[in-house]
């Protein structure tokens, strides 16, 4: 079994051991700025506050969500949702002690959802925390498995753009976004910015669910340009960025909209239509990280925002009761709340399940 690696705000009630590995691991996968903003979610500054929906559950807290089974169990899933892990696994594991989540991290290839479904359907797993919907080859395999898969939506993410902090530009289409990526705009001169090269840069294919909803969203199958400049990971995409005056990115908003180090760009389906993913007003560079950029949680409701998507909850149907209840905890009305502290948002009314 491998150890867990969910870390632990109440160290009472976790081994020793594990506290360690649970430290190092979410440093490592948050990277750039995450943890300071999980610290600092309560400062409010001149932000609006998040808008209050009806409750996606019956259940207002994790201690009345049943029936929630006792053992250890297992998940995996996409790096997007390591801030959760953080924040909301661990306020499980503090209230629901007889259910305890072990985090398996694949020996020879990168935790994410193609990983995690693959180990789910191989019964390595008990349900896995993805940022995009089941495939259909996965829908397939799974069937010819004798496996019936369940997904649940249970939070709204999004996937945010992000340039240089000195670059200026009110906006983007999404067509101008993917034009970018295609190699057919390369100066920001072209889109109503400054004369300098345009540096696209980009998460490998295939390794979060963000570059799968952006090929399938804004670049309508249409491939990436050969002038892509790739990362392994967010933490160096960032880093990246930051060094790159003519660059832009792209990537989960709770990852890309509270750094320091870089700008998230408005965009919209047509010119002069631009919709912000963070609150008004903007907090600028030099004002972070005592204050920080929040997820604009009202256009990401309304899905006004044109990039926002779900984050999903996937298990065998009829044999998982981790899975489930795990999904369940997670829309409860404490679940919910955790998940925005974690940086996201609440269920849109349409994606209630």
């Amino acid at each position: 079994m491998n150890p867990l690696k969910n870390p632990k705000q109440n160290r009472d009630l976790v081994l020793p051991g594990m506290i360690a590995v649970g430290l190092v691991w979410s440093v490592g996968l948050l990277g750039f700025g995450i943890w300071q903003n999980l610290q600092t979610s309560q400062q409010e500054g001149e932000q609006p506050q998040a808008p209050t929906l009806e409750p996606v559950s019956d259940d207002s807290t994790f201690t009345q969500v049943n029936p929630v089974p006792s053992g250890r169990f297992r998940y995996s899933g996409s790096p997007d949702w390591s801030s959760i892990r953080l924040v909301v696994d661990s306020a499980i594991q503090s209230e629901r002690r007889e259910y305890q989540l072990s985090y398996v991290q694949p020996s020879d290839q990168p935790a994410n959802s193609v990983t995690a479904i693959a180990l789910l359907l191989q019964d390595k797993l008990d349900f896995v925390q993805s940022d995009r919907p089941l495939r259909p080859d996965e829908i397939k395999q799974a069937q010819e498995n004798g496996i019936e898969l369940k997904q649940t939506p249970v939070a709204t993410d999004g996937i945010a753009i992000a340039t240089h902090p000195s670059l200026s530009i009110p906006g983007l289409t999404l067509q101008e976004l993917a034009d970018i990526y295609q190699g057919k705009i390369t100066n920001w001169q072209q889109v109503g910015g400054p004369n300098l090269d345009i540096q696209p840069l980009s998460l490998s294919v295939g390794s979060v669910g963000s570059v799968d909803l952006f090929l399938s969203k804004v670049m309508q199958g249409q491939s990436f340009s050969k002038t892509i400049d790739y990362s392994p990971n967010m933490t160096a995409a960032l880093r990246k960025l930051a060094e790159s005056p003519g660059g832009i990115l792209f990537g989960s908003s709770a990852e890309i909209i509270p750094q320091c180090s870089v700008k998230p760009l408005p965009l919209g389906k047509e010119p002069q239509q631009w919709i912000a993913p963070y609150q008004s007003p903007y907090v600028l560079s030099q004002d972070c990280p005592n204050q920080r950029n929040r997820i604009n949680s009202t256009a990401f409701l309304s899905q006004e925002y044109p990039l926002t998507h779900p984050l999903y909850v996937i298990y065998p149907h009829n044999s998982s009761p981790a899975g489930e209840a795990y999904t369940q905890l997670l829309l409860s009305n404490q679940g919910q709340e955790l998940l925005v502290k974690a940086g996201f948002v609440q269920l849109s009314p349409s994606s209630q399940p």
